[in-house]
């Protein structure tokens, strides 16, 4: 027998020890209820052994991933789960424990007393590979571990990389929990994963302290959420909170659309404050005197006392809901006094409460707003324009049932629920990914529900749409603040081969001169593939090389500008090829067709981009989305276009006007639009505000107001 099988047989025979331990223990846990002295402590015991037996892991999984051989000549098992044979003395150490820190932390520049770190390659419980890191006779911080998790085949979830977290990871995993640490990183660095687990060393080390249910992460999109649903109870913790961003608020109908130029007036935090004032105007005006009908007579409360009763409401520190309470306990007070009978009343005083203080709900305050012009200027404050608050303006659906919201509704609606309901729940820790994106409305959201303890994890290169940053200092700004922050780059990429990485890393000084490129840790199976052909081919040439890959059994992910969407379906359906669309929260197919957008976060074995300069063209940072597009693949990296595959002048296209003008107005179109406005001026404003408006419409009319492609008819 060589050295190298009969170390794997030696330590076979140590995994099937303590396999066979732990498959004692858990027989021991399933009839733990049967001792039980009556069925309530049976119940109880029942749920310890329920926990402790995930605590063990799966039947099937292999007991430890790696063997830590100490200077001193000591060695030590780590694993997913501890292990104890039947004297209670420890076969494998759980990797949160502090004992398992050197497999994580040693490094050959620093092997704090480590001398071999062993790790293994298991199908099941079965060792298929070992592979030794002698720290005295290595350089590289970068080890075959790691490499060979990289070079395993992508699925729609992503894996936890326990075994194969690094050095500098492991530092973020175990840092400090009272902070706010945002982890920032370029494509493959691994950020996603380290918050996570993350998570699980912070719910083991304080575990006396929080549970899984005081943990909350939030994602991008849906998909970006079911794509990481499976890391944390992989490594035994259920229960944690999952959330994307647009499920943070009130559940209801979505999928609205409306301009980017109002979407972005809607994800500014001054909103915070027209919500405030728009939920405090509902609050009424008592009259000189309020006659009440209790018990078949008139009682007649003074003005003046409800008056004051109304103002000490209004100053408590209270939910618009508590103190609406507050109130109706202070007239009923008043009734009490004038009839010297307690209770007397109460319908009447039901009846003043709503209308001095009527109940309200988020959906139906924001569908009476927004449908509102008068309310809206009302509520702006003077901290909106009048093209702003003409753009807030919409009609609503005929009942409040059958209103659909816009993503940039759901947390003004989130922000409403608690002006008039309270504080809601709050986690004692918080992860937020893809954070560099967020509206401050959204991040406004996300403090509300932290105790001050946050993981902000994101990529200032990526940062696109409405809310592209170049700072975090304009993401910090919007979370709490009860902790210090701390912001930490990871250089090292392990995910994005160095061929995809080099292709997209020219974008970098256009799309983010201030971000500094990752230093990428190795190659990929192939060169970038670019196919350039003709328009009329570019959809079928597409997916042909999708459908090349998926035959390979490759995860593939087809990134798709709107514009060629259809006929990328068309060419995926005419080739009878299966398909997946990320955009709709699907992911798991061989072939999957997602958009740039969507594309943040997510890994497959093999990238198609469609048409680079339609991805610029789409947005007011292209470059940023097509580096995005580019970095998402963990092997093979293909572009399909007509022109130019990595356009670096390319135009992006604006930000759209606040307010898009309609340059197909005749003249008199546009004489008895002023008209129409005028009347609506002269009865809801006052003098003062009509020169505003005004400006605002010549703005909008084209320079002679007669549109180039009709005669003026005046």
């Amino acid at each position: 027998m060589t050295s190298r099988a009969a170390d794997i047989a030696a330590e076979q025979a140590y995994f099937d020890t303590a396999a066979a331990h732990r498959d004692r223990r858990r027989d021991h846990l399933r009839q733990l209820p049967s001792a039980a002295a009556h069925s309530g402590a049976a119940a109880h015991l029942r749920r310890y052994a329920e926990d402790a037996q995930r605590a063990l892991g799966a039947a099937d999984e292999a007991v430890a991933f790696g063997r830590v051989d100490a200077e001193a000549g000591d060695s030590l098992y780590v694993g997913r789960h501890l292990i104890r044979d039947a004297e209670g003395e420890v076969l494998v150490v759980n990797w949160h424990a502090p004992a398992a820190a050197g497999w994580f932390a040693a490094t050959p520049e620093n092997p704090a007393g480590v001398r071999r770190k062993r790790a293994f390659t298991c199908t099941g419980n079965t060792i298929e590979e070992l592979t030794d890191t002698i720290l005295a006779e290595i350089a590289e911080a970068v080890d075959a571990r790691l490499l060979a998790e990289l070079a395993r085949g992508r699925t729609g979830s992503m894996r936890d990389i326990v075994a194969t977290i690094q050095a500098a990871q492991f530092a973020l995993v175990r840092a400090p929990r009272d902070q706010v640490l945002v982890i920032e990183g370029g494509p493959g660095t691994g950020k996603s994963a380290v918050a996570l687990h993350r998570v699980s060393w912070l719910l083991f080390n304080h575990r006396e302290e929080m549970s899984a249910a005081d943990v909350l992460v939030v994602g991008p999109h849906p998909t970006f959420v079911r794509y990481i649903g499976q890391v944390l109870p992989a490594l035994g913790d259920d229960g944690v909170e999952l959330r994307d961003v647009g499920r943070l608020g009130p559940d209801v109908p979505r999928g609205r659309t409306e301009p980017d130029g109002v979407a972005r007036i809607k994800g500014e935090a001054r909103m915070a404050g027209l919500l405030a004032r728009a939920l405090d105007a509902r609050v009424g005006v008592p009259d000189p005197a309020e006659r009440l009908l209790v018990g078949g007579r008139f009682v007649t409360l003074p003005g003046a006392q409800v008056a004051e009763a109304l103002a000490a409401v209004r100053a408590a520190a209270l939910p618009y809901a508590g103190r609406r309470r507050l109130l109706r306990d202070r007239l009923a007070a008043l009734v009490t006094a004038r009839t010297g009978v307690a209770g007397a009343g109460a319908d009447a005083v039901g009846n003043l409460t709503e209308r001095l203080w009527p109940q309200q709900t988020p959906t139906g305050l924001l569908r009476g707003l927004l449908g509102s012009t008068a309310r809206l200027r009302a509520a702006a404050g003077g901290e909106f324009t009048a093209a702003e608050v003409a753009a807030l303006h919409r009609r609503g659906a005929d009942r409040l049932s059958r209103e659909t919201w816009s993503a940039a509704d759901l947390p003004l609606l989130d922000e409403l629920a608690h002006l008039i309901d309270g504080p809601g729940r709050r986690y004692a820790h918080v992860v937020v990914d893809e954070a560099q994106d967020l509206s401050p409305m959204q991040l406004r959201a996300v403090a509300r529900r932290s105790e001050g303890s946050l993981t902000v994890v994101g990529d200032l290169a990526q940062s696109t749409g409405s809310w592209a940053r170049d700072s975090w200092d304009e993401v910090l700004a919007h979370l709490p603040t009860v902790h210090p922050a701390t912001v930490t780059a990871l250089r090292y990429g392990y995910r994005v081969p160095r061929q995809a990485y080099a292709t997209a890393a020219p974008l970098l000084p256009v799309a983010a001169p201030g971000v500094a490129p990752v230093e990428v840790v190795r190659d990929g199976p192939a060169e970038t593939g670019v196919h350039r052909v003709g328009l009329a081919e570019l959809a079928g040439r597409a997916v042909a090389v999708a459908r090349e890959h998926a035959e390979a059994g490759r995860f593939v992910g087809v990134v798709c500008p709107p514009r060629q969407r259809r006929p990328v379906e068309a060419a995926l359906a005419a080739n009878g090829v299966a398909w997946s669309s990320a955009d709709r929260g699907e992911l798991g197919g061989a072939v999957n067709l997602i958009s740039p957008q969507e594309a943040k976060g997510l890994e497959f074995d093999a990238v198609v981009v469609v048409e680079p300069v339609e991805i610029v063209a789409s947005d007011e940072r292209g470059h940023r989305l097509l580096y995005v597009a580019l970095t998402r693949t963990t092997g093979h990296l293909d572009i399909v276009c007509t022109g130019d595959p990595v356009p670096l002048d390319a135009p992006v296209r604006p930000r759209p006007p606040l307010v898009e003008p309609d340059v197909a107005f005749t003249r008199r179109e546009a004489h008895r639009l002023a008209e129409h406005l005028a009347g609506q001026l002269r009865g809801a404003a006052p003098p003062a505000f009509w020169a505003d408006v005004l400006a605002e419409i010549r703005e909008l009319l084209p320079a002679d107001g007669v549109s180039s492609g009709r005669p003026a008819d005046d």
